[in-house]
């Protein structure tokens, strides 16, 4: 077959995103290998990222090169039989039930505390920093912290649940700066063993749990990057069970990717190899699974913020990659490149954001005061 057929519809489809194929711009793909075009268009985000670690191409800048083509929608015009068959699965399977809650800690969480202590600010936060006063990654993740704080009033006394504390950084800043009792709970064997260490001292009781099996009491309720792995069939869930371990009179912040569109399925490349089962939520799947549950006291986003710390993270990965380089081999050094600089365009894009919601059972009396 003449090659040729596939390399014209791709540089076609590129000229809507302003691409270039071995152009001299830094967003312009080098290709390597012919067999990239017909792959990338029978396989869709899986070709073109598998393509990318098997070394079929390159990109000085990936981020803008994913800003571009997301920009102009190219994922409409490429929908291959993988990402369709994603798709059915999602809407048929319960992806992310009970017996496979623990998949994403083992398959990403667990696959080793140093790298995530390069690639992270010095608290280990794995989310979105708040950039607004920040001219650091650390001081952008301490800004964050602060503002969940502040957002839902924590007093000191108080029982705090963290439903996703990964390390343990959240729970050992909420505990030291605003003297709570926290409970942190995660999926990932490895994170819990490290944040037990982290918090050894403090009033942090640390768990490897999964969220169905909460049945206690609470003062108040937080989620930092975790409701990416609950999955719509799960979402009212979800809800019910924080309203369950919540008293009355508390507050819920949940703090999540959310996207643009309401979907069921996501990236297939970024499902199979980062990932597992995860599910980006819309305001429309949010609110149905709150609605007769809490009551929506406030919704902040400032997803541009995820670009800015994307970036900060690839550069400490690869700042820090001949410390790891012993442990990770080049393809995974090229998938993580591309993890996380394709994600870094999906936010420069706006089609990705940053929501952190706050909600209550039964309504602030008088009123709930924004925090920003």
């Amino acid at each position: 077959m003449d090659m040729s057929i596939f390399r014209d519809r791709f540089e076609e489809l590129l000229s809507f995103a302003d691409v270039r194929i071995n152009g001299d711009r830094p967003w312009d793909l080098q290709v390597h290998d012919e067999k990239f075009y017909s792959r990338t268009l029978a396989q869709g985000s899986l070709g073109l990222g598998e393509s990318y670690v098997d070394g079929w191409w390159d990109c000085n800048r990936l981020d803008e090169f994913f800003h571009q083509i997301l920009r102009a929608k190219l994922y409409d015009k490429v929908k291959s039989w993988k990402d369709l068959i994603n798709v059915a699965k999602a809407k048929l399977y319960n992806r992310q039930n009970r017996a496979r809650a623990f998949q994403v800690g083992e398959h990403h969480y667990d696959i080793g505390n140093n790298l995530y202590r390069c690639m992270l600010d010095d608290r280990m936060i794995y989310s979105c920093g708040y950039w607004q006063s920040a001219s650091c990654l650390d001081e952008a993740q301490e800004a964050k912290l602060d503002l969940v704080c502040r957002k839902l009033g924590i007093k000191p006394g108080m029982r705090v649940l963290d439903i996703g504390c990964g390390w343990g950084g959240t729970a050992k800043f909420i505990a030291e700066n605003y003297q709570a009792e926290v409970v942190g709970i995660t999926v990932s064997q490895k994170q819990a063993q490290f944040a037990k260490e982290h918090c050894k001292g403090l009033p942090i009781d640390i768990r490897l749990q999964d969220y169905r099996s909460l049945d206690e009491s609470f003062a108040c309720i937080l989620s930092i990057g975790m409701f990416e792995h609950v999955g719509c069939k799960n979402y009212q869930v979800y809800m019910r069970t924080v309203r369950r371990n919540l008293k009355d009179d508390g507050l819920f912040l949940l703090h999540t990717i959310g996207g643009n569109q309401t979907v069921t399925a996501t990236n297939t490349w970024l499902d199979r190899y980062i990932f597992p089962n995860y599910m980006i939520p819309s305001s429309r799947q949010i609110s149905a699974a709150a609605e007769g549950v809490f009551v929506l006291e406030d919704w902040h986003n400032f997803g541009v913020d995820y670009d800015k710390t994307l970036i900060q993270w690839f550069h400490n990965f690869d700042r820090n990659w001949p410390a790891l380089k012993n442990d990770y081999d080049e393809r995974f050094y090229r998938m993580w490149k591309y993890y996380l600089l394709s994600c870094a365009g999906s936010f420069r894009a706006r089609i990705n954001q940053v929501w952190q919601i706050v909600f209550s059972p039964e309504g602030v009396p008088r009123g709930y005061a924004a925090v920003r």
